[in-house]
């Protein structure tokens, strides 16, 4: 099991990842086709909101006492995979 430095690294590793694969999206989108482009700035309107929602997550990871950690940790994870998935939803358009 890793640790919680080493969680709270790879999850800053992988919103570092996501911000990049965030600011691609939007290039597309900017030149994606009119019905398409709706769609796409929805989802990354929605995409933010998650990684933010994540960042908040690891944050609590971050902070909490060495005992508390592994009890949030499930709500990071399911924030991990929130943004995961709208990630892949939204390049999805594009495949």
């Amino acid at each position: 099991m890793a640790s919680r430095h080493e969680y709270v690294e790879k999850f800053k590793a992988k919103l570092d990842e996501w911000d990049i694969e965030i600011d691609e999206l939007e290039a597309k989108a900017l030149k994606a086709k009119s019905e398409i482009k709706f769609e796409v700035d929805d989802q990354l309107t929605s995409l933010r909101l998650k990684r933010d929602q994540a960042k908040a997550k690891m944050a609590e990871v971050k902070d909490a006492s060495e005992d508390a950690w592994e009890d949030i940790k499930g709500g990071a994870d399911e924030a991990w995979s929130s943004v995961k998935e709208a990630l892949e939803k939204a390049w999805s358009h594009y495949k």
